[in-house]
């Protein structure tokens, strides 16, 4: 007698139990369905991110990349004397001379190119070529005597020419070595050229005329090694010192008909 409504209690238990891992099976797909979704999704972001033109997420410049230089390392020119040291085979010690062609001559080794060179590159070089000769070089480098630190003034100036630049020195200073400005000379436009590399220099125009009247040489730059600063004329002092009078005189006083 009771064995029917057991068993209908039993099938009860029994379907609840399906339709519970039933629904767990479906939000399970739902899951990954959604999150192999969202994957490509990213995937999808990171591949157009990647495929963007460089040119678009890079900043715009002023210049060239070449304008990127910084540190730049000392580079040999004609003129310099340097000693090369070998430590394993002083044999092979010298001092050297770059020639005015900027090619140096070595011992057993004949004649090396060497202008434009910094240290670095000179050493690469010299290990190069001597390892033809000798087995795993090792050559120290020692400068002796190369171009000093310099600038270069130009323009309307005192003393306009090339000058030693022997300390931290700004463009202001550097017009009063050279004498400071003449009564032709346009302060507000001074062009100061600073070479950044072999193919690009780098111009600048100053206003030291308005540096001085806010008596503020916050502007005022510091010149680095080679800078060479050019200080033009004034409109004024374009027009010819010496004019034929009639001309003057026709000027003030027009004829009158």
């Amino acid at each position: 007698m009771n064995a029917k409504p057991q068993q209908g209690y039993t099938m009860t238990i029994v379907r609840g139990c399906l339709a519970l891992v039933g629904i767990a099976i479906f939000s399970g797909t739902l899951f990954c369905a959604a999150g192999a979704q969202e994957k490509s999704q990213t995937s999808k972001s990171t591949v157009v991110t990647a495929t963007q033109d460089p040119a678009e997420s890079t900043p715009p410049s002023d210049g060239p990349d070449v304008l990127q230089r910084r540190n730049p390392r000392y580079e040999l020119s004609k003129g310099d004397i340097f000693d090369l040291n070998f430590p394993f085979t002083p044999e092979f010690n010298q001092t050297v001379t770059v020639h005015p062609d900027g090619f140096i001559t070595l011992t057993g080794v004949g004649d090396l190119f060497v202008a434009g060179k910094t240290v670095p590159q000179l050493r690469e070089l010299l290990q190069a070529d001597y390892a033809k000769i000798l087995r795993d070089p090792v050559i120290n480098v020692v400068l002796k005597d190369f171009e000093k630190p310099y600038f270069i003034a130009g323009g309307d100036v005192s003393h306009p020419g090339k000058y030693e630049l022997r300390d931290d020195t700004t463009l202001v200073q550097a017009i009063a070595i050279a004498g400071g400005f003449t009564e032709n000379s346009k302060h507000s436009q001074v062009l100061l050229f600073h070479r950044v590399s072999h193919d690009w220099d780098e111009v600048k125009v100053l206003n030291v005329k308005k540096m001085f009247q806010d008596r503020n040489l916050s502007e005022d730059l510091h010149l680095q090694p080679g800078d060479m600063f050019f200080v033009p004329q004034n409109t004024i002092s374009k027009i010819r010192k010496w004019i034929p009078y009639t001309s003057v005189s026709t000027g003030i006083n027009p004829p009158v008909f």
